[in-house]
């Protein structure tokens, strides 16, 4: 298989750099690089722009150049990695609003109609990698994942994403093979998978 074009968004908004998202996406890129990949990062904790408040702004207002600069990147790029903590449940609310930015219907749809088939961004494969304290079964079996299934189905699928593949590491903070799934990681990112 021949190198891909990858793009890590990270959507920790902590700079903290013992965030174990931050490890997780360095060693998503780490083995992306050295299986002939090319790799580009954005960390959302990293990045500036405003929330969006009105209809008006998000369907014809014009995007701040951290949004623009990421819309560029999800255009060159062919596989995305998306990672983020769960925090109520739900992703973080600044990555939130750095979706609601970016995939703007003039972005996500080229200006076409809203709906399933119509997406700009056909084409792209995505793995979403979700980190949490509580139990990931509980997440998916209690919880339905709804957050991660509200970004698979309600954002990325609907934009042309596909294939989409998530994994979800829960109790994070009471385990203790963290280096086993740092090389997990590792290899999907050498499979861009």
């Amino acid at each position: 298989m021949s190198g891909r074009r990858i793009l890590i968004l990270d959507g920790h908004p902590d700079p903290d750099p013992g965030r174990f998202c931050h490890a997780l996406s360095a060693a998503y890129a780490q083995g992306a690089v050295e299986a002939g990949h090319v790799v580009h990062r954005v960390n959302l904790c990293e990045l500036e722009f405003p929330f969006l408040a009105t209809r008006a702004d998000w369907e014809g207002g014009t995007p701040c150049p951290a949004v623009l600069d990421l819309q560029q990147e999800l255009i060159w790029a062919e596989h995305v990695a998306i990672f983020y903590p769960l925090w109520l449940a739900a992703m973080p609310a600044r990555l939130k609003s750095l979706f609601e930015q970016v995939f703007r219907p003039a972005f996500a749809f080229g200006g076409k109609t809203v709906g399933p088939g119509a997406g700009r961004l056909k084409g792209r494969s995505a793995r979403i990698i979700v980190t949490m304290g509580m139990p990931g079964f509980i997440y998916r079996t209690v919880f339905f994942a709804h957050s991660l299934k509200a970004l698979k189905g309600g954002v990325l699928a609907l934009i042309g994403f596909g294939p989409i593949r998530d994994t979800v590491f829960g109790g994070i903070e009471s385990r203790r093979d963290h280096d086993r799934l740092l090389k997990r990681v590792s290899a999907m990112g050498a499979r861009a998978l």
